[in-house]
């Protein structure tokens, strides 16, 4: 399920960059809560508190108990904006939950075992899927999605419908999608043999088209009279 963690959080009153600017230097996260029935509050969080909230967090959907003055709010983690160089949190969006209504979000789908099509056969395991899109309550939202794929073989699949989804959570892609497959590798014809193949075949020969016999008449002819007409 979804770590829930407990952050401590500000209501901001200054906007902008040079706020953020202002924040920062003072080891300081802009941050904005919206959802639910509450209109959007910008919060300011500390960095230290938010790298431990990160290093801790064991997949992409963090549930967060927001501490803002005194109040609190559950949320979860909607995005984190990394700064282009570095690693620094820029800012961070915060989605309202509330923890007796159900939400939709997308969790990170992941393959376990070997295949038997790639173990014995020489088969590839294709992932056409990344993320699934659940349904539940937040206190059943997983982290992330397992699926055993050792016993697949070649020509095999396993599709939304397949995978075995925790108790509350209900997926809401199309049934028929394809998550996981085996196919057979490609087989590549080998130089050698490739080589031989045009050895033998041999270089083309472009003959030259002999003259038909009254064509070289006429061409030996011509100087002939031209010396008879110099006479």
């Amino acid at each position: 399920m979804a770590k829930q963690v407990k952050l401590k959080a500000e209501p901001r009153s200054e906007t902008g960059r040079s706020a953020a600017r202002k924040l920062k230097a003072r080891g300081v996260i802009p941050a904005v809560v919206y959802g639910g029935k509450e209109k959007p509050q910008p919060l300011q969080v500390s960095a230290r508190d938010v790298d431990v909230m990160l290093s801790h967090a064991s997949g992409e959907n963090i549930l967060v108990e927001l501490d803002i003055a005194g109040q609190t709010r559950t949320a979860l983690v909607q995005e984190v904006q990394h700064a282009p160089i570095g690693s620094n949190v820029l800012h961070i969006d915060f989605h309202a939950v509330s923890m007796d209504e159900k939400l939709e979000a997308e969790v990170p789908v992941e393959a376990i075992g070997t295949a038997n099509g790639v173990k014995n056969f020489g088969g590839l395991l294709e992932q056409s899927l990344r993320t699934i899109t659940v349904e539940c309550l937040p206190r059943d939202l997983p982290d992330r999605i397992t699926v055993d794929v050792s016993g697949l073989n070649i020509g095999d699949s396993i599709h939304v419908r397949d995978i075995q989804l925790p108790s509350g959570v209900v997926a809401k892609d199309q049934p028929d999608l394809t998550a996981f497959s085996v196919v057979a590798p490609a087989v590549e014809e080998e130089p050698v043999a490739a080589a031989a193949t045009e050895a033998a075949a041999g270089p083309e020969v472009i003959t030259e088209k002999k003259p038909a016999e009254g064509e070289a008449a006429s061409v030996g002819a011509a100087p002939a009279k031209e010396k008879e007409a110099k006479k």
